[in-house]
């Protein structure tokens, strides 16, 4: 997803979410974040963040420290010419999509060893779960319901924001029972209701995002990561490039705006 023509059709549908609640933010902390991590996939587990980053030659798989930013362990992603995609934690795994190469990877969550690969159709993007699935995003309004044992599709929710099917669900992350996704290429964070596939909320991220001057691509380098914190209710927000990893509490609803 290094592509930035759809910029204006996007930014046209999202703003038509008039039947939408809209959130703001206000920024609680602020942490370091790698400004040569071109983020695609973000968690938080048991105290660190893990991260996949994207770009050919440059994708890896990594868990940090999130009051430092310091890498603690990193490895690429397996096979040359894959540009890695969203991550997730299961059991004792970590599972990475790539973008285009219908491959995925499993890790050992605790040394980050690759252990196997999968494959699936189309192209991978985010990637979440629910406890039971796993949930992916693939550019489309559609998300897949993964089998987080075979990594087999068993399922699927149509996304649809004030009856219109939404595309490009980039990041996602699961957060009180509602699926949150990144919309490519907009400042904002789609909250999905899954057994609907509605989305019943939007968080509005605008003005988070470093300076034009201040990253290498900034057409490209856009908020795309998401991670949450059950244990202690914190939700975490960065950007592709980004200088900083936000921890934000959302204010509001205000009504939709079209």
């Amino acid at each position: 997803m290094v592509l930035a023509f759809l910029a204006a059709s996007l930014a046209c549908a999202t703003a038509a979410a008039s039947d939408v609640p809209v959130y703001g933010y206000t920024v609680t902390h602020t942490w370091p974040h790698d400004t040569h991590a071109y983020t695609e996939g973000l968690f938080y587990l048991d105290g660190y963040l893990y991260e996949g980053t994207g770009n050919v030659g440059h994708s890896f798989v990594r868990k940090v420290d999130l009051q430092s930013g310091k890498v603690l362990q990193q490895v690429a992603t397996p096979g040359p010419g894959f540009f890695g995609e969203g991550i997730v934690a299961w059991k004792d795994r970590l599972i990475e999509l790539t973008w285009r190469g219908q491959q995925g990877f499993v890790f050992d969550l605790a040394t980050l060893k690759p252990l196997a690969r999968f494959s699936y159709p189309g192209e991978g993007w985010g990637l979440t779960t629910d406890g039971k699935h796993l949930l992916m995003s693939d550019g489309t309004p559609t998300l897949r319901l993964l089998d987080p044992e075979t990594l087999q599709q068993v399922g699927h929710i149509d996304v649809t924001a004030d009856g219109e099917p939404l595309a490009n669900l980039n990041e996602l992350e699961w957060v009180h029972g509602q699926i949150y996704a990144n919309v490519w290429l907009t400042q904002r964070i789609a909250r999905i209701d899954p057994a609907s596939g509605k989305v019943v909320g939007w968080i509005d991220l605008t003005g988070l995002a470093p300076r034009a001057e201040d990253t290498p691509d900034p057409a490209n380098d856009v908020l795309n990561g998401i991670a949450y914190d059950a244990a202690k209710d914190r939700l975490f927000v960065t950007g592709k490039r980004w200088p900083h990893v936000y921890e934000i509490r959302l204010t509001g609803p205000r009504s939709g705006q079209r």
